[in-house]
């Protein structure tokens, strides 16, 4: 079995993610694909108004009609600092049998050899990027060559995706705008009626 590891705060999950994942799913041709929400991601400031549940929440119903996709809580479960090499670690014995492919947007794949641990990382999981642009295709070939060094396995997506962002949105919502072009209609919905980013 091929699993699709696919790590955030998700604050919110919006179609871009979406997006980025289902060309992973599809050009790796995996078996599922494990959106993981943070509890607390070690690089990104996160807003304690919203519930690490509430994100949760919002992955599930951005997911729940897509085929092969599952929402993973093993990190807000966990509880503390996000950290990658801890997740890797417990996904490798739930599925001991299973490939497990890291799926990274640019900024992530740049930086990954800084991370916690990142001999663990590249131990557990093949390290999977995508551009944003044509200036990045570059960027990440010429990390992925560094990353080979460092004994990783790593695969990059001749592709780009939408740059919306999470902070985008939330900006939106507090300035009152519309986000359904951006966000899942039941995410959507879900910001609405819970008066999330006010």
């Amino acid at each position: 079995m091929k699993t699709g590891v696919f790590g955030g705060s998700f604050n919110p999950i919006h179609n871009g993610h979406i997006e980025l994942a289902k060309m992973f799913y599809k050009e790796l041709e995996l078996d599922r694909l494990l959106i993981v929400p943070s509890y607390i991601a070690p690089h990104k400031f996160v807003d304690k108004a919203i519930f690490p549940d509430q994100r949760f929440e919002m992955c599930a119903l951005a997911a729940k009609d897509i085929e092969g996709f599952e929402v993973s809580n093993i990190e807000i479960k966990r509880h503390g600092a996000s950290y990658t090499y801890l997740t890797l670690k417990e996904l490798h014995s739930i599925y001991p049998d299973d490939e497990l492919y890291l799926i990274t947007g640019a900024d992530m794949f740049l930086t990954i050899h800084q991370w916690k641990k990142p001999e663990v990382i590249f131990q557990l999981a093949t390290i999977c990027g995508i551009p944003r642009n044509d200036d990045d295709i570059s960027a990440l070939n010429k990390q992925a060559e560094y990353l080979s060094s460092l004994n990783a396995r790593t695969r990059i997506l001749d592709a780009a995706v939408m740059t919306v962002s999470s902070t985008e949105i939330r900006q939106k919502v507090k300035a009152g705008e519309d986000i359904s072009t951006l966000v899942d209609p039941a995410v959507n919905k879900y910001i609405k009626e819970h008066n999330l980013y006010r």
